[in-house]
C-alpha cells in the first residue's frame, strides 16, 4: 500500500502542487493519549485561503458514539482503495497506533471498549467551537455544509428540519447543498431554502416540466476571500428519485450532469474565478470519476458515503476531502492561490472529541431550547441493551439485525427488509435505550412498515437490483447506500459478478431450506418509496419490540457470505 509520504510526493509529482496533511500531527498525539482542545485545533496556517468543511449531520445535534464500517468494499478500478479500507488496514496504511484515538475515531475494532475511554464524539456545540477558532485565526474562512443536514432525529422529523435549521444558522455557513432534505417535500424544502441567509447550491438541481435550472437552487456562488475570487458549485444527490421518493418532490430532477458541470466551470473561469470549488453529495467514487471527467476543479467537498479520510486525496488536479459524518469531524483545508492558479494547499481532519472540545454556549443553549419542548418524550427509557448496537458496513449491522427482528415479530411475517441507509448513531454496551435512540435510526417521512407478500424469484430481483447499485464497477451506476438488510433470510453475494448474477444460495432460515422461486413469503419492510404505503410506523414497531424484550441481546450475524473480495 502506498505510503503517507509516497502519497505526497506522488501527488507533488502528478500535479506540481506543494500538499500537506495535518494528520501527522494528530497520529502523534493519540499515540501520546495525550489529547486537549488546542492539540486538536493546532494548525500551521498557510497561504490566503481556508476552507471549512462539514457533511452528513444527520441532525445529529448533540454528541454521539459512531461505530465506522468493517466492510465497506470497493470494486472495480476502486477496488482496494481508499476509501474502501476499513480496520487494520486503514491504520497500517495512515500509521495510527493501535488502542490511539484516532483508532477510536477512523476504525471499528474494539469499538465499545475505546468508546468507554474516549467517549462520545461530535455535538454541533462542539463544532461551533471549532468553526469559531478557525475564524478567530483566519476571518474568512468559508465553511461549507455538504447536506445531509435536516434529516435524521425525532426532533428534525416533529419540526420539519427547522430545529437544525435554527442551530445551524448560528453557525454561520457560507453555502449548503443538498438531499435527504428534499424528502421533506418539495414545499417545505423551498420555504426552508427561501429563509436561508446563505446560498442554497445545485448545479444539477433541475425543473423538471422545463429540463432548465430550479428556481432557489443556485448553481454556484462567488466570494472575495483573502483577494481570490472563489467559485463554489454545489452538487445535490444526483439520483433523488431512485433513492427517495419521486413523489415527494415531483418538480424537480437531478441527475449527475456532468457537463452542465463543466459548463459551470467554464462559465466561473470565464468571469475570473481564481479558484474553484465543487461543493458535493455525489458519494466519494462518484466525485471521483467526476473529478477525472470534468477538468477546472481545485477542490471536491465530497459527501454521501460518510466517509472520514485524513488525507485528501488527488485525481489530477483536483483534491477530494472527506469529512465524516454525524459531526464527528470538520475539515479545515488553507491553499495557497497566486495568479489565478492554486498553488498548495494544507489539510487537517479534526476529530470532534466531545470530552476534550468544550461546547459553545450559544449554540448549545440553541441546541437545548429546539430540544426543550420534546425532552420527556425524547429521554424516555425502553430498554436497555447488552450488545453494540451499529448500523455501518456493507451487508449487515446490529441495529438492523434488531430492525428486522422487530418487523418478523412485530408484524407477524416470515423475512424482513431494512433499508441500507448509512446513517444513525452506534449504542454501546450497557447503554439505555431511549426513544430518542430509537428515532436516530429510524427517522424519516416515509417510515411506514409494511406487510405484504413477495415470491422467492420477486426477493431475489430486489436483492440482485440493491446489488448493482451497490457494486456496479461504473461508480455512476452506484445509486443508493449499502445493501438491503435481510431478516430471516440467508444468501452468498459474490461482489465482482455481473448484474442478475451476483446472488445466490438464497436460504429460509427459519427452516433452513433454499428460498423456493415459486412461493410466496410474507415480508415486512419499510422505507417503500411507493406512495401510500400502508402501515405502523417502524419507530413504533421497533419501540414495542425493544420494550417487550425489555433487555436486548444481539448475536453475531452470519447469514450472508460473501466472496469476490
Amino acid at each position: 500500500m502506498i505510503s503517507r509520504r509516497d502519497f505526497l510526493q506522488a501527488s507533488m509529482a502528478a500535479s506540481a502542487l506543494v500538499g500537506a496533511s495535518g494528520f501527522g500531527n494528530w497520529s502523534r498525539l493519540a499515540a501520546q493519549q495525550a489529547l486537549t482542545q488546542d492539540q486538536l485545533l493546532e494548525f500551521d496556517s498557510f497561504g490566503n485561503v481556508s476552507l471549512i468543511h462539514i457533511t452528513d449531520i444527520h441532525a445529529q445535534l448533540k454528541p454521539i458514539y459512531f461505530r465506522e464500517p468493517s466492510i465497506n468494499l470497493g470494486v472495480g478500478p476502486n477496488k482496494g482503495e481508499v476509501p474502501h479500507i476499513t480496520g487494520a488496514d486503514f491504520r497500517r496504511l495512515y500509521g495510527i497506533e493501535d488502542g490511539s484515538p484516532s483508532h477510536y475515531a477512523l476504525t471499528y475494532n474494539d469499538f465499545s471498549a475505546l468508546a468507554q475511554t474516549y467517549g462520545k464524539m461530535g455535538g454541533m456545540d462542539r463544532v461551533a467551537t471549532v468553526v469559531n477558532a478557525i475564524r478567530a485565526e483566519r476571518p474568512d474562512a468559508l465553511l461549507l455544509d455538504g447536506g445531509d443536514t435536516w434529516h435524521g432525529s425525532y426532533t428534525c422529523y416533529h419540526t420539519e428540519g427547522q430545529d437544525v435549521v435554527n442551530v445551524m444558522n448560528k453557525l454561520r455557513p457560507d453555502a449548503m447543498t443538498f438531499h435527504w432534505e428534499f424528502t421533506l417535500g418539495q414545499d417545505r424544502i423551498r420555504e426552508l431554502v427561501e429563509g436561508l441567509p446563505f446560498a442554497a447550491l445545485g448545479q444539477n438541481v433541475f425543473d423538471a416540466m422545463w429540463d432548465e435550472p430550479a428556481e432557489r437552487f443556485k448553481p454556484y456562488e462567488f466570494f472575495e476571500r483573502g483577494g481570490v475570487k472563489i467559485a463554489v458549485i454545489g452538487q445535490a444527490f444526483p439520483y433523488m428519485p431512485i433513492a427517495n421518493p419521486g413523489w415527494m418532490f415531483p418538480d424537480y430532477t437531478f441527475g449527475i450532469r456532468d457537463e452542465n458541470m463543466q459548463a459551470m466551470v467554464d462559465e466561473v473561469r470565464a468571469q475570473g474565478a481564481e479558484l474553484v470549488v465543487c461543493l458535493s453529495h455525489n458519494g466519494f467514487d462518484v466525485d471521483k470519476k467526476m473529478a477525472s471527467q470534468v477538468s477546472g476543479i481545485d477542490v471536491i467537498l465530497t459527501g454521501h458515503t460518510h466517509d472520514a479520510l485524513p488525507e485528501p486525496v488527488m485525481v489530477g488536479d483536483t483534491i477530494l476531502i472527506a469529512s465524516g459524518s454525524n459531526g464527528k469531524f470538520v475539515s479545515r483545508v488553507d491553499l495557497d492561490v497566486r495568479d489565478g492558479r492554486m498553488m498548495g494547499f494544507r489539510h487537517k481532519l479534526i476529530p470532534i472529541f466531545s470530552d476534550v472540545i468544550e461546547p459553545d454556549p450559544e449554540v448549545a443553549a440553541a441546541i437545548d431550547a429546539e430540544r426543550a419542548p420534546f425532552e420527556a418524550e425524547l429521554s424516555e427509557v425502553i430498554g436497555q441493551t447488552e450488545s453494540l448496537l451499529y448500523r455501518r458496513g456493507n451487508f449487515n449491522g446490529t441495529w438492523d439485525d434488531l430492525i428486522c427482528e422487530a418487523l418478523i415479530e412485530q408484524r407477524d411475517a416470515e423475512i424482513a427488509m431494512s433499508p441500507g441507509v448509512r446513517w444513525g448513531p452506534s449504542m454501546i454496551p450497557g447503554q439505555d435505550i431511549t426513544r430518542e435512540d430509537i428515532w436516530n435510526v429510524t427517522s424519516m417521512t416515509y417510515g411506514r412498515a409494511y406487510r405484504t407478500e413477495m415470491t422467492g424469484e420477486f426477493l431475489k430481483v430486489v436483492m440482485e437490483d440493491v446489488a448493482d447499485n451497490l457494486f456496479n464497477p461504473d461508480p455512476y451506476y452506484q445509486q443508493g447506500g449499502d445493501m438491503v438488510r435481510m431478516g430471516g433470510l440467508g444468501y452468498r453475494i459474490d461482489v465482482t459478478a455481473p448484474a442478475g448474477e451476483r446472488i445466490s444460495e438464497m436460504t429460509f432460515l427459519k427452516t433452513g431450506e433454499p428460498i423456493d422461486p415459486a412461493r410466496s413469503y410474507v415480508v415486512a419492510g419499510w422505507a417503500s418509496v411507493n406512495e401510500g404505503t400502508e402501515g405502523p410506523q417502524i419507530w413504533d414497531v421497533v419501540e414495542d419490540h425493544i420494550r417487550q424484550k425489555g433487555t436486548i441481546r444481539m448475536e453475531p450475524n452470519t447469514s450472508v457470505e460473501v466472496t469476490g473480495v
